[in-house]
């Protein structure tokens, strides 16, 4: 029989390493000394953020100054990476943008030494100024609500005492004091729907597993998120892990598992790394394991690293990796909540998912089913990518419109180019036009317009685009992942495959856009699993949206983008070329560009792989490298 122990009891357990949490945190942070924030995410690392802080320590160990630099996660401005914030004695926290070594050194030299905040770096403070832009000053500080992300950039990952010091782990000590049916009943009335794509009710999953019969149970957090151009889940693994243990916990004690798995694809090493430091920590003071701070519930975790299949994202292909077989999905019913794991009943959540569990229950299911709109409740996490200002991390209340999110939030298209799509919901999404800007950002509202949510994954796309070719692109992606099982998925994706394969390249015909329609629904008719069923929809979405560039391809052997390798001639204009400029002669790695008598250079076309690599060195000034399609007659020098 599962129960906690008496309230009084498991409060002062927790209360003793809250108030040793709290004691650190302060301490790190004192009023006293300054103290320096370095962001050391995956997109910190890539932008050079390990040299930064190597930097600090050394600048500041020279000078003498006692002044702690911490390493912190994703601040969700991946586009101004490495960031910065330092946090000085009667100053507000000033957040830094590109910070290099140099201006590490600078920066400690002239802020943290004298009393010049070098205002050039600066991207904005954390809390009203007079003399520097606050983050509320953003314009897309207007339109976010930062709950999932909000120890993201803030805490030390691999200290669980800034977790504990921030409010961690108090939604469980609550949780241990209830019954479990009113936890369950709690996350049934928030509205709380799964965040890996699938959007069913989470409250109602973990009622049924909580009712079926067969033990042990188990509760698996889904991790293996691989959709091109999404990666909200590594982040917040990377940044705040324990968010996502203690939502695996509580769910746990709701459904009665003794056991869990925490599956998470080996692509993500520094997102493994943290969650394993971080399972270990909440062993120590006893989060995990047997009788959890003194209860008769006991729990553990199991780390699981995936081997990279994106069918693995499914739930019942995740299972049957987890049992050591291949990655391939199963007929339901049964459903996982029935009988999942070795035949046993599991609850199968994402990363966001179980990381909204902990904001629930502390602050009530009305409180969370009062954000987002009358079917979709809460908060929508977004991996803003491709032709946008400000990629990164965003979190908005359901309901945000899509105009909203790309341009007051990811500050619109880059240079001065027009939108044209927005691919939402990972590589089985759709591509949405600018007509669509105006749809709420919500389950039921994409799905109508012939996308999804998906886990989070939103790819901007300009005028220089080509929508044919991004179809062909994401469906050779889904194919490529396909388990091969459904005979719909094996051989339909690759048929459609082959027929936008003969599109780009101007063999298709008209009757093609029928046949890639029929193909399309049995496809999503007769696929297993969730992989099938959507692997059809860019082609569907951009055929309803964009049909016109299909027609173009066919018809006119053309395509309006410039995008399509073989529909595309590269020309050098005689009249623009500067004889004495050989800079695309030395960006040709095949040697198709030589200068003829006078000095003009002549490509030849048979050796041409139009890589653009030309275009792109040829001086601004010039211009004299041009790309047609179709092939044009334009005034080429004699060799």
């Amino acid at each position: 029989m599962r129960q906690g122990v008496p309230e009084g009891s498991l409060s002062t357990t927790f209360a003793s390493l809250q108030k040793n949490a709290l004691a650190r945190w302060q301490q790190e942070r004192s009023s006293a000394k300054p103290v320096i924030t370095v962001g050391t995410a995956t997109c910190g690392r890539a932008a050079g953020a390990l040299d930064v802080v190597q930097a600090f320590q050394d600048e500041l160990e020279r000078h003498g100054i006692d002044c702690p630099v911490i390493e912190v996660g994703c601040m969700g401005h991946c586009y101004a990476e490495p960031l910065v914030v330092i946090s000085k004695p009667f100053r507000p926290p000033i957040c830094y943008s590109r910070v290099n070594p140099v201006i590490a050194q600078r920066l400690v030299r002239e802020y943290i030494l004298g009393d010049d905040p070098c205002l050039e770096f600066v991207l904005g403070a954390l809390e009203p100024n007079d003399l520097i832009p606050s983050f509320q000053d953003f314009p897309r500080a207007a339109y976010e609500q930062k709950l999932l992300l909000k120890n993201c950039g803030h805490i030390n990952p691999l200290d669980i005492d800034h977790y504990i010091a921030n409010g961690g782990y108090t939604a469980l000590v609550k949780a241990l004091q209830s019954p479990p049916a009113h936890i369950i009943s709690e996350i049934k009335k928030s509205g709380l729907r799964g965040r890996g794509g699938a959007g069913f009710s989470t409250g109602e999953k973990w009622e049924v597993c909580n009712g079926a019969q067969g033990r042990p149970k188990y509760v698996i957090c889904n991790g293996d998120e691989g959709d091109p151009g999404a990666f909200m889940d590594r982040s917040i693994l990377e940044s705040d892990p324990h968010s996502v243990l203690e939502g695996m916990v509580i769910a746990a004690y709701a459904v009665g598992a003794r056991y869990g798995y925490l599956y998470i694809r080996a692509e993500y090493p520094l997102a493994v790394e943290h969650t394993r430091i971080a399972l270990a920590q909440a062993r120590k003071y006893n989060l995990l394991g047997k009788h959890i701070l003194g209860s008769d519930f006991s729990f553990d975790v199991t780390l699981f690293e995936g081997s990279g299949a994106f069918v693995c994202g499914e739930e019942t292909a995740l299972i049957s990796s987890l049992e050591g077989k291949s990655g391939m999905p199963r007929h339901r019913p049964p459903y996982p909540a029935v009988s999942g794991l070795n035949g046993k009943p599991t609850v199968i959540n994402n990363v966001k998912t179980l990381a909204s569990v902990p904001h629930i229950i502390n602050r009530g299911a009305d409180w969370f089913a009062g954000i987002g709109t009358e079917t979709s409740k809460g908060t929508a996490v977004f991996a803003l990518a491709g032709k946008i200002v400000s990629t990164g991390l965003i979190e908005v209340p359901m309901g945000t419109t899509l105009r909203q999110v790309i341009f007051d939030v990811g500050s619109g298209i880059p240079n001065n180019k027009n939108f044209k799509a927005v691919q939402i919901g990972g590589p089985s999404g759709g591509c949405l036009p600018e007509s669509s800007l105006d749809l709420p950002v919500d389950f039921n509202s994409l799905t109508g317009a012939g996308a999804m949510m998906g886990s989070g994954g939103m790819v901007v796309l300009d005028e220089d685009d080509c929508m044919v070719e991004i179809a062909r692109y994401f469906l050779e992606f889904t194919q490529r992942e396909s388990c091969g099982k459904c005979t719909f998925c094996r051989l339909g994706t690759r048929q459609m495959l082959s027929i936008l394969d003969d599109i780009t390249k101007g063999k298709g015909k008209l009757k093609n856009l029928e046949t890639l329609e029929r193909l399309a629904e049995d496809v999503k008719a007769g696929s297993l699993c969730g992989l099938g069923k959507t692997a059809p929809n860019p082609i569907l979405t951009t055929l309803r949206y964009f049909r016109n560039e299909y027609i173009a391809h066919i018809v006119e052997k053309r395509c309006p983008s410039l995008m399509c390798r073989d529909l595309l001639t590269y020309y050098i204009l005689p009249d623009k070329c500067e004889r004495s400029c050989d800079a695309c002669v030395g960006s040709c790695a095949v040697e198709a560009i030589t200068p003829n008598k006078q000095r003009i250079k002549v490509i030849d076309q048979d050796k041409c792989t139009k890589c653009d690599m030309c275009r792109v060195a040829c001086p601004v000034q010039y211009n004299a490298v041009v790309k047609l399609s179709p092939p044009q007659k334009v005034p080429v020098a004699s060799k």
